[in-house]
């Protein structure tokens, strides 16, 4: 399509553009149909103060007048800016004008009212301190009898000064007699002489006096407006329509105004009537300096809760000048009191930093592993031995992240075994493979089965190490016993995406008896059992697991149900809620409990990046793999020959073994059967309602009969001989 444009006469010259402007849509599409503006063959792009040469050529009648509509667009925007900065810079100043007259009206108020007394008395009402409230009612009362006497003594005063005026004037008048029949009596003058002198200093005096009089009157509105736009630069706030570009990196102190200020402006109902009331908020801890912020403690009006401003954070966050990552409100040791922790500007931006291990050191697991960073700078360290730990939250939001953290600690300790199971298809664990001793990861149901074997191991070890503690007569391993190469050295199993094995239709009942059996009793025998899953529910945790794991790592949940089961029971109504994590703004921030003397910490947790190009993990294992071979051994748990694992048993069979003639309780068969096979996990963890159901599935009818659910022998044996009858007619 071409574009036919007016003859226009020759340009005298090309201005210069030196800034980028954006042009309106029907001037776009002229240019894109015109031909191109030829640029100096030496640069890229105009600089400021550049001459673009003029076109030449059949297409400068089609290019010049383009040329004249995008060189005065430039200037109408250039205009249109210096003209809205200027009327921003008028509409500011009078504003704060404004605000100034206003707080002086306020303040004149104040005093004739008594304002400030009266106020005081509201707050000492409000927080119930009867010594503060009398405190200012005797001063109100003082300040009121001080008022009252000055204006009683009011009409006292105006007479005396009356009589003081008439007195000097009558004395005056009798000098000016005086001095003048002196005058005359000696003959020195006329006797009006004196008044003359008087009247002409008078004269000069009003004359004075009306010369100064007019440039005072003339500037005093000018000093009035200066000295009202102080005023209102001290206590006004300039609203947000009229913030400029400069302001946008604006930070305000933070202490006792500004955030009642922030909470006013959240507009809810009750915490709008008490500001406007005059009261101040109650704070228990005032605002102080904490690490990398300001923490602060109050309690909120009656009928607002802690949980109501945490769900309002960003807004909050608005009020304070901060994004929504760099302002924590939580619950405190009541429903109405606000715990506040508000970041300095920009300090939460670099996260927990560089992992401290990144590039030189080694770990002893018995002192913990680096986890990452609370919210006030503190360094967070993992404390392992004797603990289990569970990770869990929101897709994308770090779990598998804070996984990989701890083993990447556990592998610098050139004595820690590593085993990882992940029944799901990722890469988040692949560079793991050299270091680790057993390592599954895929969906397949042969992967599954390859887990539940590797825990069935797992448990028989479990078994085998608390022997060898028996032997050594210890209670729990340590250090020592670690390095003393009997088989307790510290060992690490990770179970990835644990919700998707766990519910497996065919190996999840068993694999999660053995993760309940292994989170009891593997802690004391050096074996440290970390749990990853998305989904901390009933139905794909089970609770002894969740209950086992003193180390709770909790990232973004959706429910109260997830956060519980991840910080502990009444986490959540304690205030310790992953739930007021924001998805996504609190990526890789985690509230974990365990780890320190609080109940729960808020972590940024460390992140080791794997992405191909940025890899950060193998020069780690790398360096882990060089710790082992200084010492001249091969990779904990590698070529050693794996324990004897009990292999699948036939209850029915067993029932049958362990029953004699008379009918058990069924409570009493769970212990028969683990001592029949010690080595099986799930007789282990095995109690008599289960036993009940499993019988059940089986065609073998308990009773209740006393409510003792006796088992008779006779229908175990009767459901074997069914079994044995029905497998003869199917082969």
């Amino acid at each position: 399509m071409s574009i036919h444009h007016n003859p226009t006469p020759p340009l005298p010259g090309d201005e210069p553009m030196g800034e980028l402007v954006t042009f309106p849509r029907s001037i776009q599409r002229d240019a894109a149909d015109a031909p191109p503006l030829p640029l100096p063959p030496a640069a890229d792009a105009p600089l400021e103060g550049t001459v673009l040469p003029r076109p030449t050529g059949p297409d400068a009648s089609d290019v010049a007048p383009l040329r004249v509509r995008l060189m005065g667009h430039a200037v109408r925007v250039r205009d249109s800016e210096h003209t809205a900065t200027i009327t921003r810079g008028v509409l500011g100043t009078t504003v704060t004008i404004g605000q100034g007259w206003h707080s002086w009206l306020v303040r004149a108020w104040d005093a004739l009212t008594m304002g400030v007394h009266r106020r005081q008395i509201r707050a000492a009402e409000a927080i119930g301190d009867r010594v503060l409230l009398a405190e200012w009612v005797e001063r109100k009362q003082a300040a009121a009898d001080r008022r009252h006497a000055w204006l009683m003594n009011l009409p006292g005063m105006a007479l005396g000064l009356a009589k003081l005026g008439a007195g000097g004037l009558a004395g005056s008048g009798l000098l000016l007699l005086g001095t003048s029949t002196l005058v005359w009596a000696t003959g020195a003058g006329e006797f009006l002489t004196v008044p003359k002198a008087v009247g002409a200093v008078l004269r000069w005096g009003f004359d004075a006096v009306a010369f100064a009089t007019t440039p005072a009157l003339v500037a005093a509105p000018a000093v009035l407006a200066w000295a009202a736009w102080r005023e209102g630069r001290r206590r006004g706030t300039a609203p947000g329509w009229l913030a400029t570009a400069a302001d946008a990196d604006l930070d305000i102190t933070i202490d006792e105004t500004t955030i009642a200020h922030a909470l006013g402006a959240l507009r809810i109902p009750q915490i709008t009537a008490y500001l406007k009331q005059g009261l101040p908020l109650q704070y228990l801890t005032t605002a102080r300096k904490d690490g990398r912020g300001t923490h602060a403690v109050l309690r909120l009006p009656a009928g607002v809760t802690a949980e109501q401003i945490g769900k309002r954070r960003a807004a909050l966050a608005t009020g304070l000048y901060r994004a929504a990552k760099e302002v924590w409100p939580t619950t405190g040791g009541e429903a109405g009191i606000l715990d506040l922790w508000v970041a300095d500007k920009g300090a939460l931006a670099e996260g927990a930093g560089p992992y401290p291990l990144l590039v030189e050191g080694v770990v002893d697991v018995f002192k913990g592993v680096p986890l990452g960073k609370t919210l006030r700078g503190d360094a967070i360290t993992a404390p392992l031995m004797e603990r289990n730990t569970l990770t869990g939250g929101m897709p994308g939001q770090g779990k598998s992240s804070s996984a990989r953290v701890i083993l990447a600690g556990a592998s610098l300790d050139p004595t820690a075994e590593i085993r990882i199971g992940v029944p799901d298809s990722n890469f988040d664990f692949e560079l793991f493979r050299p270091r680790c001793s057993r390592y599954v990861m895929g969906a397949e149901d042969e992967k599954i089965a390859a887990i539940l074997d590797d825990l069935r191991e797992l448990y028989t070890e479990v078994q085998e190490r608390g022997a060898l503690l028996i032997e050594q007569q210890e209670p729990a391993v340590t250090r020592k016993l670690a390095d003393a190469g009997i088989g307790l050295h510290p060992l690490f199993y990770l179970l990835e995406e644990a919700h998707i094995a766990i519910q497996h239709k065919t190996y999840g009942k068993e694999i999660s008896e053995l993760l309940i059996g292994i989170v009891k009793l593997g802690r004391k025998r050096g074996i440290h059992l970390i749990v990853s899953t998305q989904a901390p529910t009933k139905d794909s945790m089970p609770r002894d697991v969740t209950r086992n794991c003193s180390n709770g790592v909790a990232f973004a949940v959706g429910d109260h149900v997830a956060n519980d089961a991840l910080l502990g029971q009444g986490a959540y109504s304690a205030g310790h809620r992953a739930t007021e994590l924001i998805p996504g703004v609190d990526k890789g921030t985690a509230v974990c409990k365990g780890l320190t003397g609080e109940r729960s910490d808020i972590v940024q947790v460390y992140f080791i990046s794997i992405a191909k190009g940025k890899d950060e993990l193998t020069p780690i294992i790398e360096r882990s793999m060089a710790a082992i071979a200084a010492r001249g051994t091969q990779v904990p748990g590698k070529g050693r020959p794996a324990p004897q694992i009990e292999a699948a048993r036939d209850l029915l069979a067993d029932l049958d073994a362990v029953m004699g003639a008379d009918p058990v309780p069924v409570a009493d068969l769970p212990a028969l059967l683990a001592r029949h096979a010690p080595r099986w996990a799930p007789y282990k963890t095995l109690t008599g309602k289960a036993l009940r159901e499993e019988l059940a599935g089986l065609g073998v009818r308990v009773p209740s009969t006393g409510n003792r659910w006796p088992v008779s022998p006779e229908a175990i044996r009767e459901a074997l001989a069914r079994r044995a009858d029905a497998e003869h007619d199917a082969g």
